[in-house]
């Protein structure tokens, strides 16, 4: 059991191991096309005729190690408090920046100095919910790819690509290797969503909680946009911030059918990007 509270410790460094939590995540890992490496279900819940229990034999079947651990010994290796009953361990092929700014239709979220990891989790989820293409992980922000983030998710990070350990510099460079312009987030002083011209290879630079993008990132952005707010609200969360702003950029993309998510097709565009 020594791989699950390693994991649950500290995240793997690129995302190829995820720890996963629960049922639901396991079966959107299933479904994603994930591979699980091996899974970990709490006795009681093998004996009783439960959700976790009907997974774990079709991941055995599959061909992947499962382990029955008695409850106490489950509690003990769960990271969280009120355990699920199963956790398991899932095999991701990690995404690099490069790939994920090279995109003919690239959207793509770049969080800097994002700590939460639920937070940054919620972000990817919102994204991945608005049509971006990619997620950057920039500077002093919180692992992508710890349990946490996962969750925080909801299974987006296991279909979304994310690619982490870069400093904001080498994804601006990443960004404009590619053409790409640079839209930073800042809570006053910037366009309105709507003013933004959102087409093409674009990355939206999103600040971490409270003191939100530092002089140094802003210094690299081509526009700036700002979400009008009702007084005296000053700030938002920085995954509603996320949400608000990638469902603007989506408008317009879907418009001229350069969105990863199109109204009446989920599959991904075909069409060219603007010129």
């Amino acid at each position: 059991m020594q791989a699950f509270r390693q994991l649950a410790r500290t995240p793997d460094p690129g995302g190829a191991r995820l720890l996963l939590d629960g049922v639901h995540l396991v079966r959107d890992a299933r479904a994603a096309g994930v591979e699980i490496e091996m899974a970990a279900i709490a006795a009681s819940r093998l004996r009783d005729a439960s959700e976790e229990a009907a997974l774990v034999r079709l991941l055995a079947a599959n061909g992947t190690v499962v382990h029955t651990v008695s409850d106490q010994g489950f509690r003990a290796m769960s990271p969280v408090r009120a355990p699920s009953g199963l956790v398991a361990i899932a095999r991701r092929t990690p995404s690099d920046a490069g790939g994920i700014c090279s995109r003919r239709d690239a959207f793509v979220l770049v969080a800097v100095d994002v700590q939460d990891p639920g937070n940054l989790g919620s972000l990817v989820r919102a994204g991945e919910a608005g049509g971006a293409t990619g997620v950057l992980v920039c500077a002093a922000s919180a692992s992508p790819f710890s349990w946490k983030a996962v969750r925080g998710s909801m299974g987006s990070l296991l279909r979304l690509p994310v690619a982490s350990g870069l400093t904001t510099a080498e994804a601006v460079r990443c960004v404009r290797n590619h053409r790409g312009r640079i839209v930073a987030a800042v809570p006053r002083g910037g366009r309105s969503p709507d003013a933004i011209d959102w087409h093409g290879r674009v990355a939206l630079l999103l600040g971490g909680e409270g003191p939100g993008l530092n002089d140094g990132a802003l210094a690299y952005a081509d526009d700036a946009v700002t979400i009008p707010m009702a007084a005296p609200v000053e700030s938002l969360n920085v995954a509603v911030a996320a949400a608000i702003l990638v469902y603007a950029a989506r408008r317009q993309r879907v418009s001229v059918g350069d969105a990863r998510v199109r109204p009446d097709d989920s599959r991904p565009s075909t069409r060219s990007e603007r010129p």
